[in-house]
């Protein structure tokens, strides 16, 4: 085996390609209103012809037409490694345009900025792998191991059309991976004066989107009615969204909060009886944001349908609620949901996605934390939960453990977090380039 030379960069073409496809995808409207409204096609079909300028052989595939997925390998020189996914999607929630400085679907650069939905979640992270791919055939680069990219559809909703038809219809195409790579991790979080963080996602906590459904008595609005089906709702939502989850700590939850208290010169013991979570949070500023979504699980109700007249008490209610799971918390959330809908409301998941963890002290995770930090030595590394899900829930199916490492070097003021699914979505090109250097370090040595 031929030892790859990691001093290589990526060409000055890649830093050109990574705006110039970034930009183009974002012009490619891509919206996901759900129910099956949207078509990734004319996406899936322009990393395609680009992966196929470079020697890449893509697979395009489809459960539904228009909703397309593409799917190529990248032999690695030790055909003894397990292969590594590296997986984004094409579609994008909405935006109204009246509501952006600019136009969502124009791809603008402006100032050194890219401007768009998507530039953030995700189209991005799916440019900085096309370009340091297409950088490896000029440059006759391959990686130690398979690499398999999957351009997916339909995360923003199910994932039904997109990396859970894959995973479910086509595994053969990702033999052989054991661990992936995806969304939301890597950026640069600014905790404070002098404090670069760069949190990595090593856990998911599930999706449990529920839809409650009360019933009772139709009538009219003058008369006396016990058994409104809308007072039900009103009462058991109310419950639900008061109601004080207690702290469940996961191992990748606990190592984040000592690592981060660490850095704020707080050293605390994350595994003690007495540890308070909450009190810990109080003292990391802006840093615990990071990490507070993810100690508990929640549930917040969002939507609300009922009646159709003043007059007329309607015999049914119909609510739902975003929960969210950590992971080992489902058989609590579910206990709990049944105590707090109460006899007269039933409740099911709308959409359900398992919680995921991956291991914090694994070799993998220690060359996606060197990775960064060789880029900027100044940064620091720690371990996050994602509070969200990803498509990685869908691959974790076939066995496959999902880090989020879409790296991005991002300066103070910029906050990253806020511009997912938020208006005047952007990404400095800076933080393009930095991306395309450490994804291709790392994705040439994984």
């Amino acid at each position: 085996m031929t030892p790859i030379d990691t001093s290589v960069a990526p060409d000055t073409a890649a830093f050109d390609e990574v705006v110039d496809f970034t930009s183009e995808l974002i012009r490619i409207d891509t919206t996901n209103r759900g129910g099956g409204d949207c078509r990734e096609r004319p996406a899936a079909e322009y990393v395609a012809e680009r992966l196929a300028g470079a020697g890449i052989e893509p697979i395009l595939l489809e459960r539904t037409p228009g909703r397309t997925n593409v799917v190529a390998r990248i032999e690695g020189t030790d055909p003894s490694a397990d292969a590594l996914l590296v997986h984004g999607h094409l579609d994008v929630v909405p935006a109204e345009p009246a509501d952006w400085s600019v136009h969502p679907f124009s791809g603008e650069v402006r100032d050194g900025v890219v401007w768009g939905r998507g530039a953030i979640d995700m189209k991005n992270m799916d440019a900085m792998v096309l370009s340091v791919v297409r950088a490896w055939a000029r440059s006759g680069v391959r990686p130690r191991r398979d690499i398999v990219i999957a351009y997916t559809a339909d995360e923003e909703a199910s994932a039904a059309d997109g990396a859970g038809f894959l995973a479910r219809s086509h595994p053969e195409l990702f033999e052989g991976c054991t661990e992936g790579i995806s969304e939301s991790g890597a950026f640069t979080f600014h905790a404070g004066p002098g404090m670069a963080l760069y949190p990595i996602g090593a856990g998911e906590r599930g999706t449990g989107w529920l839809k409650l459904t009360a019933r009772g008595r139709a009538g009219h609005g003058s008369k006396v009615n016990r058994a409104n089906a809308v007072s039900r709702l009103a009462a058991a939502v109310t419950r639900i969204g008061e109601h004080p989850w207690p702290v469940r700590l996961t191992p990748t939850v606990r190592a984040a909060l000592a690592e981060i208290a660490a850095l704020h010169g707080i050293h605390v013991d994350v595994h003690a009886p007495d540890f308070d979570p909450d009190g810990l949070l109080g003292k990391l500023g802006p840093a615990a944001a990071l990490v507070e979504p993810t100690v508990r699980n929640s549930t917040n109700p969002t939507v609300l349908e009922a009646g159709y007249k003043v007059n007329v008490i309607p015999g049914q209610a119909v609510a739902y609620v975003d929960g969210r799971m950590v992971p080992g918390g489902e058989e609590e959330f579910r206990a709990t949901l049944d105590e707090l809908t109460g006899p007269d409301v039933e409740w099911e998941f709308h959409h359900h996605g398992i919680a995921l963890q991956a291991p914090v002290d694994s070799p993998t995770f220690a060359k996606l934390r060197a990775a960064v930090e060789r880029f900027d030595p100044d940064g620091h590394v720690v371990p996050y939960c994602m509070s969200g899900g990803t498509d990685a829930k869908q691959f974790s199916r076939l066995g496959i453990t999902g880090y989020g490492f879409s790296p991005l070097k991002l300066p103070p003021g910029f906050d990253y977090q806020a511009l997912f699914h938020g208006v005047d979505e952007r990404v400095p090109v800076p933080a393009l380039h930095f991306g395309v250097r450490v994804l291709d370090h790392y994705l040439k040595t994984a």
